[in-house]
């Protein structure tokens, strides 16, 4: 069955090549239909593909360029568990988004079309790759589609502004990337991953073996959005139609840690291993992402600038599960990705119905304006309250895996950070969703950032269709923490991820991996310490909310003391986030020179 493998990429593109072909040829409605189908079978097959890496990774050799003598010279497309997943995942997002659109996007639909099905299938195709070059070409394919969604109200400032400071931020990070991999190639002769990892394997690490870490892995990062990388993301949020902020928030940002994580695994870790001080520089970049993600969410107006913002701190939680380099992080990842991106998909998709239903999407202006959509206002409660990480409900699982690899390393610092830093961002939502639906809290508040107003479209749009698909991203992310056997599933499939000896054997080699029986279905089994965790992160969401809309009535000395305390250095911080290119190519900048000396400097 490993035909299948090159389909949820080539599907996709193909029907895309046919939208443009046949567009004035077919009526807009059929053109939807084709592009809608095109995403479902995508995301189909994954799902099968998912199933079939049940029993073994899949693997599949272009033109029948297989290894030979251990060598590879073709290009393989290898699905595990996760690659599959995401691909499922990437899949599933677009069709999502693609039905929303069916009447949201009546405006140039076509070309909207065409061009979620090409991110959908440079997303697949970089979920599935194993080649490293390849991992560039569809990081690249995704970027050209991404900046054209961003940028997509071309008539306007502002989505000019956001896909121009996106697309040169992003541009840096590919040509770091690139200029990693031409190192890695020179010292291996390689680029396949497997073959690379098993070149590099068992040899201590040198400084261009570091150089190149830094460079590959920074690429990825910028397109994850971590400090101090992240500062694009907002901007091209802020300006794109909130159903390609679906994949924006949903797969493209998850994909890049997933990148970070299947290069580790694959191509340095057999050098590195488990080093300490990778897993010190990701861990603590990953921390200070999800508290600075939280920070930043919380003096948001902007809807989806908020929205924005709480995936950056979400993002930094994944990589912290990440850099724990354990089984339960890495599983614990995989599951907040999925709840994450159905419940932020689904709050993005809210946030298109109120500008589209009320001319707006800023927190102040729509104060108490949602009462006329109350469906919708229940949903959107319900995503905040899933992003929190309660006990059983959206993000717990995820966290509560987190939070025991933690502990199991003894990094007991970790787990109360990224709790305060879920609870905060996801309190920031909830204020949002009470002053616009329910009218709570003065419809002015000076702390809160400045942001033009966004010119919604001027036509009508199916409301019940669109309320159908949020309810159902939202009801997907909720659910996704208690489906039975998914964590036991999931660590599985995290040990053989992890796994670079099984991996390049199979590859180079064909030699199939033993792995062990599928886990029973079982409900989830937290710790008291992930109880604790939860029940910690609801109190603290819900005072962060209250703070957000009724701080005022606190005494007036104690607000002068916060004030004179806090306000300078969140006055820096939101400096720092100016919307000006040039900054963030300068953050770009310092922040690899300083990761690159201080790995160079410890490996050697």
């Amino acid at each position: 069955m490993d035909w299948l493998l090159p389909l949820p990429v080539a599907i996709p593109l193909l029907t895309g090549a046919v939208l443009v072909a046949a567009g004035h040829l077919l009526h807009r409605r059929a053109l939807d239909a084709i592009g809608i189908a095109a995403a479902a079978a995508s995301c189909g097959i994954s799902l099968v593909i998912l199933t079939l890496t049940q029993r073994g990774d899949v693997l599949h050799w272009f033109g029948g360029w297989q290894p030979r003598d251990g060598v590879a010279l073709g290009i393989d497309f290898a699905a595990d568990p996760f690659g599959a997943g995401m691909a499922a995942l990437a899949g599933g997002l677009t069709l999502l988004a693609l039905v929303f659109s069916w009447t949201y996007m009546r405006e140039e639909s076509r070309l909207f079309d065409v061009l979620m099905l090409i991110f959908c299938g440079g997303m697949a195709g970089l979920a599935l790759t194993g080649d490293l070059f390849n991992m560039f070409v569809w990081f690249e394919l995704m970027g050209v589609a991404a900046y054209a969604l961003a940028g997509f109200k071309v008539e306007e400032l502002g989505p000019v502004q956001g896909a121009f400071n996106f697309a040169i931020t992003n541009t840096i990070g590919a040509y770091l990337m690139l200029i990693g991999i031409a190192l890695l190639y020179g010292r291996t002769g390689a680029l396949n991953l497997a073959q690379i990892g098993e070149t590099l394997a068992g040899k201590r690490p040198d400084g261009l073996v570091a150089v190149a870490l830094t460079l590959v892995l920074v690429g990825f990062l910028v397109k994850a959005a971590v400090v101090p990388f992240h500062l694009w993301l907002d901007d091209a949020h802020a300006v794109a139609p909130a159903p390609a902020c679906v994949l924006f928030s949903g797969a493209m940002v998850e994909l890049g840690l997933f990148a970070v994580a299947r290069v580790y695994w694959t191509v340095f870790s057999g050098s590195l291993g488990e080093a300490g001080i990778v897993h010190g520089v990701l861990l603590w970049l990953g921390v200070v992402t999800a508290l600075l993600g939280a920070l930043m969410c919380f003096l948001q107006r902007h809807l989806k600038r908020l929205l924005a913002y709480s995936t950056i701190s979400h993002a930094g939680v994944m990589l912290a599960g990440i850099a724990l380099f354990g089984a339960r992080g890495l599983a614990g990842t995989a599951n907040l990705v999925i709840s994450h991106a159905f419940l932020k998909g689904g709050l993005f998709l809210a946030g298109g119905i109120l500008l589209q239903r009320l001319r707006a999407v800023d927190e102040l202006r729509l104060h108490g304006r949602g009462r006329e959509l109350p469906l919708l206002g229940v949903l959107f409660g319900l995503g905040a309250v899933g992003m929190i990480g309660i006990p059983y409900v959206g993000t717990f699982l995820g966290h509560s895996l987190i939070d025991d690899d933690a502990a199991r390393l003894g990094e007991q610092w970790v787990p109360p950070l990224i709790t305060i830093a879920a609870a905060v961002s996801a309190g920031a939502i909830l204020r949002a969703g009470a002053r616009i639906f329910l009218g709570w809290g003065p419809a002015d508040d000076p702390l809160l950032s400045q942001e033009p107003a966004e010119e919604p479209s001027k036509r009508e749009a199916a409301l019940p269709l669109m309320l159908a698909v949020v309810a159902v991203a939202v009801v997907l992310g909720l659910v996704a923490g208690v489906v039975p056997g998914l964590h036991a599933r999931s660590e599985q499939a995290a040990e053989r991820f992890r796994d670079r000896a099984a991996y390049a054997g199979h590859v180079l080699r064909g030699t199939p991996s033993a792995h062990p029986p599928r886990p029973p279905f079982a409900a989830p089994a937290p710790t008291r310490e992930s109880w604790a965790y939860g029940i910690g992160a609801a109190f603290l969401a819900v005072a962060t909310a209250l703070f957000g809309l009724y701080r005022t009535r606190l005494p007036r000395a104690l607000r002068a003391v916060a004030g004179r305390m806090l306000g300078p250095p969140v006055e820096a911080v939101r400096a720092a986030h100016s919307g000006l290119v040039g900054d963030y190519v300068t953050w770009i900048v310092v922040g690899t020179a300083t990761i690159s000396t201080i790995w160079i400097v410890a490996l050697r």
